[in-house]
């Protein structure tokens, strides 16, 4: 019997956010939009992670009009976002009324399934984003945010999926935002998910290790029911593996992918010419294609091995650069081993930075390194230390409940502070989440003569 696997496209979210740090255009998407459409894809990623953020700094873009706009194309493919659970799209909790009202929003303009994880896989800072998906008729899908440690075993994710399913998810997906899932890992993993519980498996890879089309395969034959692939032009090295070939190889083993080769030549042959234009201008760096075995070694995402350098480089520091990246898996093991995905990825990665530099181990801490250790992002997968907890915190006590728990409603404060300029809700969720930056944006939009009142630099591609 033929077995039947789907793919998700990743080109308008993750593919480019992952090698042109999100910045492809609506105006470029849309052309192809249609064609997209008729692929034969289960899914199309084109909303969350850092497109939001994107779209209103860089691109002077509203991102809920994106939405809209490719909604009316869309006739045949499920649109779907990534959301980081209590975080949303930002870098920190927001309280429920914002949380469920960005969810009910997201999915009025247009969104089909909520990719939603937590970056600690505290399940508490998922509820809410789930109930607010299936009040509002959508289809959540809950993320496992995959990492290896000594904690990170089988059996905890299996137990993690098996919570998730009861939470109310639809389906469930291995996130593996670093790459580092190996092939034989994924079959026992996906094998065993699969055992356990009755809901559709989606893996989820990126290709910078240079494993993951085997990882793919193994996956495929332990029986998940869906990969992620990015297009060819924007395929590889810190993006996804390419749909194309993923789709030969796989129908040739006997699958069926339900894709239609003559629309991904074409698609293909559309996106060529806007990534060698992205090439060109600098944007898409070369290293970003380049496959990066030390993301298997240092269990380090691609992205962020990129972006120490950087930070190194600035600081004519690199000769530092091996020093550092032995110090990530040091301070993660201290923290509790927390998957490196967007914020912790950051977080971790500055702190080792900063032991390295000033040549005493949390000597400087950050902030945010401060409320993470005292609970305020989540429960850590492993216990911190006495030591490391005094260290970091000295005796402030850590919190036990969910942090948002802590939080009173934010919409109306916000309501106010932006009623200046918002039309709708969706401006102030925009403001809810980057308040800055909307307020530039929407103030540019309604005051001709409204002075823009800082410049930005530039984000990490996040991960």
């Amino acid at each position: 019997m033929t077995k039947k696997i789907r793919f998700l496209e990743t080109v308008l979210r993750d593919g480019q956010q992952s090698q042109v740090a999100t910045r492809m255009t609506t105006s470029e998407m849309l052309p192809i939009i249609q064609t997209l459409d008729q692929a034969g894809y289960y899914s199309l990623e084109m909303w969350g992670g850092a497109t939001f953020d994107s779209c209103i700094r860089f691109l002077n873009e509203d991102p809920w009009e994106r939405l809209r706009t490719i909604r009316k194309e869309v006739k045949n493919t499920k649109l779907q976002m990534l959301l980081r659970g209590q975080n949303l799209l930002g870098y920190k909790n927001y309280a429920d009324d914002v949380v469920k009202d960005f969810v009910e929003k997201s999915i009025k303009n247009g969104i089909d399934i909520v990719r939603v994880f937590d970056a600690l896989n505290d399940i508490r800072n998922l509820r809410t984003s789930i109930d607010a998906t299936k009040n509002a008729g959508g289809y959540c899908q809950t993320a496992i945010s995959y990492t290896t440690s000594e904690v990170h075993t089988i059996e905890y994710f299996v137990k993690l999926a098996k919570e998730m399913e009861k939470m109310g998810a639809d389906s469930i997906c291995i996130k593996d935002m670093a790459g580092v899932l190996t092939p034989k890992t994924g079959f026992e993993l996906v094998s065993k998910i699969k055992d356990k519980t009755n809901l559709p498996l989606e893996v989820h890879t990126h290709a910078t290790g240079g494993i993951s089309e085997m990882t793919y395969l193994k996956v495929a034959e332990a029986g998940a029911d869906i990969i992620d692939t990015a297009i060819s032009s924007f395929a590889g090295g810190t993006s996804q593996p390419a749909t194309e070939s993923m789709a030969i190889a796989l129908e040739e083993l006997g699958f069926d992918t339900g894709l239609k080769m003559d629309k991904l030549s074409e698609i293909a042959e559309y996106f060529n010419p806007i990534r060698d234009q992205f090439r060109n201008s600098g944007i898409l760096n070369p290293k970003v294609k380049d496959i990066e075995p030390k993301t298997l070694i240092y269990q380090v995402p691609g992205g962020m091995l990129s972006n120490l350098l950087s930070q190194l480089a600035e600081q004519g520091l690199e000769d530092k650069f091996e020093e550092v990246l032995a110090e990530v898996p040091k301070v993660r093991a201290d923290l509790g081993f927390p998957p490196l995905v967007t914020p912790l990825s950051q977080m971790v990665g500055t702190q080792a930075l900063m032991n390295v530099i000033s040549g005493e181990r949390y000597k400087m801490i950050p902030n945010e390194i401060k409320e993470y250790v005292s609970g305020q992002y989540g429960k850590s997968p492993a216990p911190i230390s006495n030591e490391i907890k005094e260290k970091i915190i000295g005796h402030k006590e850590v919190i036990s409940v969910r942090p948002a728990d802590l939080l009173s409603c934010q919409l109306p404060v916000f309501r106010k502070e932006i009623e200046k300029y918002a039309r709708t809700d969706e401006d102030v969720l925009m403001f809810a989440l980057f308040p800055q930056q909307a307020e530039d944006y929407l103030g540019r939009r309604e005051d001709p003569f409204y002075d823009v009142k800082m410049q930005y630099v530039d984000v990490t591609i996040d991960v």
